[in-house]
């Protein structure tokens, strides 16, 4: 692609993610890049494809990007590497319906990619990819230049996939043997700091925002609570993943009475690439006792009255300095037109925190301190920002203000949009101008459903040439995605 036609679609891509949400300022040469909803049909009614909205609207997150060789991705912070071109014909209908809208990228149609001669199969649950690795430049909305030589990886076949995954977990020196996506937005300038903030917003909205290289200070209250991330040959699985500890957790009916439950201290890890939260049994059964489930049933679920989803009450997560209260309306989904479900599963192996917890949440991964910072959600508007470097975090402040005006209190996720209010503009010291790159992120292409498997995550390597990657998720996995665009040159 000429010079000329990239400026283009540059500036075609700023115009379309020049709506609710705020742009980046100039000077912190931001990346900003829209993400909708699956329900939202300005967007996929335009390609024209003909997917089933209902209860779905949890299924999958989705970010637009530029239209040069468009491809969605599923945004994963489970995983750690970038590949794209899902095998759609071996899928059934619905998601094959969607897979054929994502995109395509066509190496040959690209004057700047580079084939590596390197193959890998990445394993993802019941899914997996045969890749061939690539560099070619990738196009970012709102940047002045493109990341280049980035490298990742061109699908030859795979299975039960229905599109490629943006694997944002640790990269180089940990998992990967070249710099991930991550890493290259910090080696090539675009983030002056190895760090991201994700914000998936509650079921009710229509977007979300993920800022690479800074934060929204418009989406928490207070400060964040600094976890330290647990190294991984002290984690569960002995892989690099973002594995924090958490004290326990909780219930909060209508009557206020809360109830903590026993063996719920554990270790956990955050990733959006699960629509479900992964529990040990017993901890399962008990929330699912205290929600009327008759028990886990033969697909794995609690299965549970959908009128609960009205009910005023929180599950609570709590880790130090912090607790996540998740809403009922969040915890509880739809499983079909007239039954709903927990958003949990029992895992005999690896705890997670999927989707049903992550739309209450707001988390700043840093991996310069190696460090999650972790707020209540909160959405009083947008204000996306960078940050210099690492030590700020600890002293950043929200600018909403909860409901009982505590740094330290959790606010309902289901009403903050209508709740929350801002307290004025973030604290000057803390922001300083940089590179962030953000996107707002939505409930995507609804007609997909996750193709891995509810089973425990795992993550090994065989040899150099072959290393193995276990991407945890569910047959009902929530796909947070972005839209990342390989630019023809």
């Amino acid at each position: 692609m000429a010079s000329s036609l990239r400026n283009q679609l540059l500036l075609l891509a700023a115009s379309l993610l020049s709506g609710a949400w705020a742009q980046c300022a100039e000077d912190e040469a931001c990346v900003h890049m829209q993400v909708v909803h699956s329900t939202n049909k300005n967007v996929f009614s335009k390609r024209e494809v003909e997917i089933q909205l209902a209860n779905r609207s949890d299924v999958a997150y989705y970010a637009q990007c530029t239209p040069a060789q468009q491809v969605y991705v599923q945004l994963d912070t489970g995983s750690f590497e970038l590949w794209v071109n899902p095998t759609c014909s071996n899928l059934d209908t619905a998601d094959r319906k969607f897979c054929d809208t994502i995109g395509f990228y066509n190496t040959s149609q690209s004057s700047t990619a580079l084939d590596l001669d390197q193959a890998k199969t990445l394993y993802y649950g019941i899914g997996s990819a045969n890749i061939s690795y690539f560099t070619d430049d990738i196009a970012l909305p709102g940047a002045s230049t493109a990341l280049t030589g980035v490298q990742f990886g061109v699908a030859t076949s795979t299975k039960s996939e229905f599109s490629g995954i943006l694997g944002i977990g640790y990269g180089l020196g940990y998992t990967t043997k070249y710099r991930n996506f991550v890493d290259e937005l910090a080696y090539q300038n675009q983030t002056k700091v190895k760090a991201y903030s994700v914000a998936l917003g509650s079921k009710d909205e229509e977007e979300g925002v993920l800022v690479f290289g800074g934060v929204d200070t418009s989406k928490f209250s207070g400060r964040l609570a600094n976890l330290p991330i647990i190294p991984a040959d002290d984690s569960p699985d002995g892989v690099a993943r973002y594995w924090i500890s958490m004290n326990n957790m909780s219930l909060t009916p209508p009557s206020g009475q809360t109830k903590t439950y026993v063996n719920s201290t554990m270790d956990v890890f955050l990733d959006t690439g699960s629509t479900l939260t992964l529990l040990p049994q017993d901890v399962c059964d008990q929330l699912g006792s205290d929600f009327g489930s008759d028990g886990l049933d033969s697909s794995g679920y609690y299965a549970v009255d959908c009128s609960l989803a009205d009910v005023d009450g929180t599950v609570n997560f709590d880790f130090d300095g912090v607790s996540i209260k998740v809403p009922y309306n969040e915890f509880i989904r739809k499983n079909g037109e007239d039954s709903c479900v927990l958003g949990i599963t029992p895992s005999t192996t690896f705890t997670l925190l999927g989707d049903t917890f992550m739309r209450s949440a707001y988390a700043v991964i840093d991996l310069e301190t190696n460090a999650v910072h972790l707020q209540q959600y909160v959405n009083c508007g947008s204000n996306p920002s960078a940050i210099a470097n690492a030590t700020e975090l600890t002293t950043l402040k929200g600018e909403c203000n909860s409901k009982t005006d505590s740094e330290s209190s959790a606010v309902d996720s289901s009403s903050s949009a209508a709740s929350a209010t801002k307290t004025g503009g973030p604290v000057a010291s803390t922001l300083s101008p940089s590179s962030t790159a953000v996107a707002t992120i939505p409930p995507a292409a609804s007609g997909a459903t996750s193709s891995s498997s509810a089973s425990s995550p795992k993550s090994t390597s065989t040899s150099a040439a072959s290393s193995v990657t276990w991407r945890q998720g569910s047959p009902l996995a929530l796909a947070v995605a972005m839209v990342v665009t390989l630019s023809l040159s």
